[in-house]
């Protein structure tokens, strides 16, 4: 095909750029110049690529059509700069003196390049999930089939088991009591029967017998009373057990396909989770396993400050599920492993119920310039030399959670169970409330500074009052009678007498009570 013939063809061509300088039999065009808006063949492009000037200053791109929107909409300046922070094209006096001043900015050319490189990086990571076998379609549908088969089938396997289990016993029962029919049918076709007097008077008896046997007959009724009805009735409840469980997880199973963000099962935290004090009240009291704690309010106030141990390394995250009573304020998250006995000292990020309001911690480090004086003798003197120390302090903020209700923004309430989830890769920490056995409520995830390392934090629970500034503060006490006892550091005394009593008050009445206020689920 000759030449003439192509170019033409490229004339013609709607999606081709045609040459805007060529008076006569338009060129298609090589470039595009930003500033001159206007679309240049090989030969008018010379000018533009011979002299320095317009090398410089004058932006050339791929032939392009321009509909007008090369110039800034609001300072109506030619757009040659990319703010990747955007995402959009900006002009000069956008990227100096407005809102992008302090963003990534980027020229044109800079920027289509790390983009491009950008989206072949980020193509390879999806080329290689979509690759991976593991990740397949085909794979996940059948891991999916499996996994509600399993559940399923041994569901079906329970009810099944249960049914036949009834309508074996109640059928050997029914036919029983069948006979007592039967038995009062041939009785009375007997005695019909009979046709001498004496006979049938003799056998009537015998017939009445069968006859009220019969009627007092309940076909209704389920089994008979006895040993043999209770050890029905407790397998029975075994297997239902058995039926409810493995319906919940098939339920449970479908919940999680379909929205797994909000349907995880409760699965159980393992025994390797215990509890490890690091400051306990003197009304508090750890359970023998580690993993409850409890409070006797005659004792102290609720107030502890615990570690949340583990046997196992996890590999690429954490989790922890924990009870908490709704008579304490409580704090849960990550601190620092050497300030748990002092928040105040180290990185925290948490959940705080405090005052009857849900907020979250975060935790920013800061650096404190201090002037310390440094003393040396000297020819007979001593000289005073100001020394300059950074100390890194960290600053704890908290911001209260809400939610969008019908009166507007409204607190968070109180959840009774708060499950945590720490992902190591993804720097994260989120909270859910537990609402069911396969269901779950995001409350906040928030992310981790970079510059805290997360081999120093450690899961914790602070129980009481004793918050990130570690101050505790006693309550008093008062019993329905009236008196009102206050606490002297060891225990509670009457305000009246000073006497000190265990856990009555003087009228008798319990005062101080028992009660688990946390627990690993």
């Amino acid at each position: 095909m000759s030449d003439s013939i192509q170019t033409k063809r490229r004339r013609t061509d709607p999606q081709t750029v045609l040459c805007d300088m060529c008076a006569e039999d338009r060129k298609p065009a090589k470039k595009t110049c930003m500033k001159c808006e206007i679309s240049m063949c090989v030969q008018h492009l010379q000018a533009h690529l011979t002299t320095p000037v317009l090398l410089q200053t004058h932006l050339l791109t791929e032939p392009m059509a321009l509909c007008g929107n090369t110039k800034c909409s609001q300072h109506g300046k030619l757009l040659e700069y990319y703010c990747l922070d955007d995402m959009t094209c900006v002009c000069v006096s956008c990227a100096i003196e407005d809102q992008h001043r302090l963003h990534n900015m980027k020229t044109f050319s800079t920027a289509h390049k790390e983009l491009l490189e950008k989206l072949k990086a980020e193509q390879l990571i999806l080329q290689e999930k979509t690759d991976d076998e593991n990740v397949s379609l085909e794979k996940w549908e059948k891991s999916e089939r499996e996994k509600l088969g399993r559940c399923s089938v041994r569901l079906i396997e329970a009810v099944t088991k249960l049914r036949d289990i009834s309508l074996t016993s109640v059928q050997s029962s029914v036919s029983a009591r069948m006979v007592s029919l039967k038995t009062s049918k041939s009785s009375m076709e007997a005695a019909q029967k009979e046709k001498d007097t004496f006979s049938f008077l003799q056998m009537y008896s015998q017939v009445h017998q069968d006859v009220e046997k019969a009627k007092a007959v309940d076909l209704s009724k389920g089994l008979e009373p006895g040993s043999h009805r209770d050890k029905l009735v407790e397998e029975m409840r075994q297997n239902g057990e058995k039926m409810v469980k493995q319906a919940s997880q098939f339920w449970g199973s479908l919940l999680t396909l379909v929205d797994p963000e909000h349907h995880q099962e409760l699965v159980p935290t393992g025994s390797d989770l215990i509890f490890e004090p690091q400051s306990l009240g003197p009304g508090m009291l750890l359970s023998t396993d580690n993993r409850k704690v409890f409070h006797n309010s005659w004792l102290g106030q609720c107030c502890a400050t615990l570690l949340i141990c583990s046997t196992k390394t996890a590999s690429s995250f954490q989790r922890w599920v924990v009870s908490l009573s709704e008579e304490s304020d409580w704090t849960i998250g990550l601190c620092d492993k050497k300030c748990a006995k002092n928040l105040k000292d180290g990185a925290v990020y948490g959940l705080c119920w405090e005052d009857k309001q849900l907020s979250s911690l975060t935790t920013k480090r800061c650096n404190t310039v201090s002037h310390v004086s440094d003393r040396s003798f000297r020819m007979d003197e001593w000289e005073e030399t100001p020394l300059i120390k950074t100390v890194k302090e960290y600053m704890v903020s908290s911001l209260l959670i809400t939610y969008q209700g019908e009166n507007g923004e409204e607190p968070v309430p109180r959840p009774e169970k708060v499950e945590v989830l720490w992902n190591f890769a993804a720097s994260t920490l989120s909270f859910f409330r537990r609402t069911g056995q396969h269901q779950r409520e995001e409350i906040i995830t928030m992310k981790l500074k970079e510059s805290v390392n997360i081999q120093d934090l450690t899961p914790f629970v602070q129980l009481g009052k004793q918050n990130i500034d570690g101050t505790t503060q006693q309550q008093d006490l008062k019993c329905s009678c009236g008196k009102v006892y206050y606490w002297d550091g060891n225990r509670y005394r009457d305000h009246s007498s000073g006497y000190s009593y265990q856990s009555t008050c003087s009228c008798g009445k319990v005062i101080g009570v028992t009660e688990m206020v946390c627990k690993l689920c």
